[in-house]
């Protein structure tokens, strides 16, 4: 697991399924079941505020990452149209292959996620197909993941996030 360089307070990072959190202090914790020779973040999650996770500096278990910056998003979002989906008929293998893009919190990856089973809810819904619980899932924490992300550098309310982007996409298509 590559993680980023250290963070300093009042950073924003992802810390794995967790998503966004606040770095509130760099720190000893005076608490029982921690490891009192090392160093932990502790940090808050942003969209469950008052849930604190303490996490070892050197954690190479969890994915921590900063959030992307401006031109990283606006970058990200101006490649949405080229972003190739992964769609495969046999449901377990579909799932395997969210799973494994899920498991890396990579912005690119839960864009690939998101299109994906976006496209193919589409195209069941035409065939008058059911569409899968097990995909609906996906779909909707990959984008809660990457609205939740993306809402600090677009400077908007994580809702509006989806709406944004997809008014981009299409000015980007049609152009």
């Amino acid at each position: 697991m590559v993680n980023d360089a250290e963070f300093k307070t009042d950073d924003l990072i992802i810390y794995g399924a967790s998503g966004v959190c606040l770095v509130k202090d760099i720190c000893v914790p005076d608490i029982n079941w921690i490891d009192t020779t090392k160093k932990y973040y502790k940090l808050e999650q942003v969209y469950n505020k008052g849930n604190i996770i303490y996490s070892p500096v050197d954690n190479s278990k969890t994915v921590m990452r900063k959030i992307l910056s401006k031109e990283e998003t606006e970058e990200l979002i101006m490649q949405i149209p080229s972003i190739k989906t992964f769609w495969v008929d046999d449901r377990k293998m579909r799932e395997e292959e969210c799973k494994k893009a899920l498991s890396t919190y990579n912005c690119y990856e839960l864009v690939r996620i998101i299109k994906t089973l976006y496209l193919g809810k589409e195209a069941q819904v035409r065939q008058k197909k059911a569409v899968s619980q097990v995909d609906t899932r996906y779909l909707n924490m990959a984008a809660d993941l990457l609205h939740g992300e993306l809402a600090f550098p677009l400077e908007m309310p994580k809702e509006q996030v989806e709406g944004y982007i997809i008014e981009q996409v299409r000015r980007l298509e049609s152009e």
